[in-house]
């Protein structure tokens, strides 16, 4: 969704036609890597490479979390809202909890983060959230947080099962322009700071090289 609002041109050729792939940064191969040294250390055991002994501390409190413990847990959700498979057919929604612990009524998400805590955006936290309580409805209450391992925070949330309705109206809300797109095919550009060089969309009529 914030790529589409961003600029619905960028979400046609990255998420749609996917006929342009967006460059991989060095701080997204290293987020990447981070990710695989906690699922492993926290699924599997394996010893944390020295170059990512800061984020033991905060993994060891994960691994001390009572209930049942999953890495890297894949969720898929129908238009109707219910429970899919990740790849499924029918999926409409699919998101991924870097670490989701289940204990009777209660749940804990996390998604770590290994950038600065500037600006923390729990929208995700939320998304993952409200898939939870589809994907365990025994759930009723979640604690969730923004794990931010380099620089260390932890941005947290609550969310209620009772509040699913509320909650994923808004989301219904906000997706409606995105329906119309795809209904009508129709992908307008819109101008933004990425347009600046920093979109990987060159033949966009807003793009233009960085400023120097």
């Amino acid at each position: 969704m914030s790529l589409f609002q961003q600029c619905p041109k960028k979400y046609y050729h990255l998420r749609i036609i996917k006929d342009i792939n967006e460059p991989t940064s060095e701080q997204m191969r290293y987020g990447s890597l981070a990710h695989t040294v906690a699922e492993e250390y926290v699924r599997d055991g394996t010893p944390i490479p020295p170059p990512f002994a800061y984020m033991q501390e905060a993994l060891d409190k994960l691994k001390s979390t009572e209930g049942d413990i999953y890495c890297e847990h894949k969720m898929g959700l129908t238009r109707e809202l219910e429970p899919c498979g990740f790849a499924a057919e029918n999926v409409w929604w699919r998101g991924i909890a870097d670490f989701l612990v289940v204990n009777g009524s209660k749940a804990r998400v996390v998604d770590y983060k290994t950038g600065k805590n500037a600006y923390p955006d729990t929208k995700q936290l939320e998304l993952l959230s409200l898939a939870t309580f589809k994907h365990f409805p025994k759930v009723e209450s979640i604690k969730a947080g923004l794990l931010f391992v380099v620089h260390p925070s932890f941005v947290t949330e609550t969310y209620h099962a009772k509040e699913q309705d509320e909650r994923w109206g808004k989301w219904f809300g906000q997706s409606e322009q995105l329906d119309v797109s795809i209904k009508h095919d129709v992908w307008n550009p819109k101008q933004n700071f990425t347009c600046r060089g920093w979109c990987p969309v060159v033949s966009c009529v807003h793009y233009a090289p960085k400023w120097r």
